[in-house]
């Protein structure tokens, strides 16, 4: 796991660096990295049959640390208190949809290829 962190942690913490430079709202960096988190997971469950320590590496310790929900809760907090509660409302369900559907579609892709 603490491999899979050591490569996951510092593309969170680029992805961060990156939306807060291009002026972006630190949201979006939020989101991008949890519909790839949850895209990478969607690919490794696909897969089928994967070793433990793979689900260990990659879906504990990559996508764990690439992705985070105290971030996004932070994010809906501070919208909400910036009297943002329309974009809050619009950014929590973008990441819900736009993770689950990136968990599924890459799943389904994975699965078919598989076939």
């Amino acid at each position: 796991m603490a491999v899979g962190a050591m490569a996951g942690a510092p593309l969170r913490l680029l992805a961060a660096r990156l939306a807060a430079r291009s002026r972006h709202d630190p949201a979006l960096g939020t989101l991008a990295v949890n519909v790839a988190g949850s895209a990478v997971l969607g690919v490794l469950l696909g897969l089928g049959s994967v070793p433990s320590w793979v689900l260990a590496l990659v879906g504990t310790g990559f996508c764990g640390t690439l992705t985070t929900f105290s971030t996004f809760g932070a994010d809906v907090v501070r919208l909400v208190e910036e009297r943002a509660v329309g974009r809050a409302l619009a950014y929590t369900a973008a990441s819900l949809v736009l993770g689950i559907g990136a968990t599924f579609s890459a799943h389904q892709v994975v699965s078919a290829v598989q076939v």
